[in-house]
């Protein structure tokens, strides 16, 4: 029954790209009540494409009819393989026990569905590969992850895991309730929560993301820009209309994050965003990082986002912080043990 709905659902996903890219041409953006394309909303960017491209497209951007027929078998087989695995773990008494493995999450918890373009070999559209470009030498490349921690220093820039637990300052971003790890900006589609809140006025545009609930302010007016010494976790937004396409551009980041994808450091990073509406349900989000002092060129990327029939929820993150509690106090009760016992 899994394998027939994942199926139907790879087939939907498909016509659905075609449809929304049919009627584009066709669409009239609805006006704000100052005249604007009315963005405002609650946007969904999930995603199964992945962000780089695998080296065996080369410069191909999109999927050939038989080649997404081969990514439907492969997700069948794939979605068989898993069933089994569970069943197994099910009806086994020799099963490892809950927690004995190393995975954080297991596909339930994974957002990876989504509307629109879903026939792209990959998000990043520049380098015409792509692929990431290469790192400027001398900045590090360092990723966390869900199993144990690596080896690192302060400060911390990746996102999940962390690199010791002697303080909060050991663990990355999103455990520290400082960035989500979708949080962006840029937008990325990740593991769960894709979810964002648009609001606009005649001089603001307002982007509330569900990961973490920031809320970045993009001023629509011309304003001084901040000096250098003033640096920002999201970085400092101003945007403007070209057309129907609000363009935000931000500077002024702190530093303190990867540029892109556990990349670098994104003091020098200047991000441009275009937001742009092609159907009652897609905007379409196409982003830019220029960070010469990580990568040796630019890297643009287009995400599509689909409206959602709803509204985003509190994600109180430092409210309820238990985990980061939890993960400092288990460490001190293992160095007491330890001690106990000799080790």
């Amino acid at each position: 029954m899994k394998v027939n709905i994942l199926l139907i659902m790879s087939m939907l996903t498909v016509i659905s790209g075609i449809t929304v890219a049919q009627s584009t041409d066709e669409y009239v953006v609805p006006r704000t009540e100052y005249g604007q394309p009315d963005l405002q909303g609650v946007w969904n960017f999930s995603s199964s494409t992945p962000m780089q491209r695998s080296e065996r497209y080369g410069t191909q951007e999109f999927l050939t009819p038989e080649q997404i027929e081969q990514a439907v078998q492969r997700q069948a087989r794939r979605a068989a393989a898993a069933d089994a695995r569970e069943a197994e773990l099910v009806l086994d008494p020799e099963a490892p026990p809950a927690g004995s493995t190393p995975r954080g999450y297991n596909t339930f918890w994974i957002e990876m569905g989504n509307r629109g373009d879903n026939v792209r070999t990959s998000h990043i559209v520049y380098p015409l590969d792509g692929r990431i470009p290469e790192v400027i030498e001398g900045n590090p490349v360092i990723a966390g992850g869900l199993g144990p921690d690596i080896t690192g220093e302060r400060p911390v820039r990746f996102i999940v895991g962390g690199i010791a637990k002697d303080g909060p300052e050991d663990r990355g971003l999103s455990e520290r309730c400082l960035v989500g790890f979708n949080a962006g900006p840029p937008f990325t589609p990740s593991l769960y929560n894709n979810n964002l809140q648009i609001f606009q006025s005649k001089d603001t545009f307002v982007i509330m993301t569900e990961m973490i609930h920031d809320a970045r302010i993009v001023t629509l007016v011309e304003k001084p820009a901040l000096t250098d010494d003033i640096r920002l976790w999201s970085g400092d937004s101003r945007g403007y209309w070209e057309g129907d396409t609000l363009i935000v551009e931000t500077r002024n980041f702190n530093g303190m994050q990867s540029s892109f994808q556990s990349r670098g450091t994104n003091l020098d990073m200047m991000l441009t965003e275009k937001f742009t509406r092609v159907a009652y349900d897609t905007v379409n989000y196409e982003f830019t990082v220029d960070d010469p002092s990580t990568f040796t060129d630019k890297i643009t990327a287009i995400v599509p986002m689909s409206k959602v029939a709803g509204q985003i929820y509190e994600y109180a993150c430092h409210e309820g912080n238990y985990g980061m509690f939890n993960i400092i106090r288990g460490a001190r009760v293992e160095e007491r043990l330890q001690a106990e016992n000799g080790i």
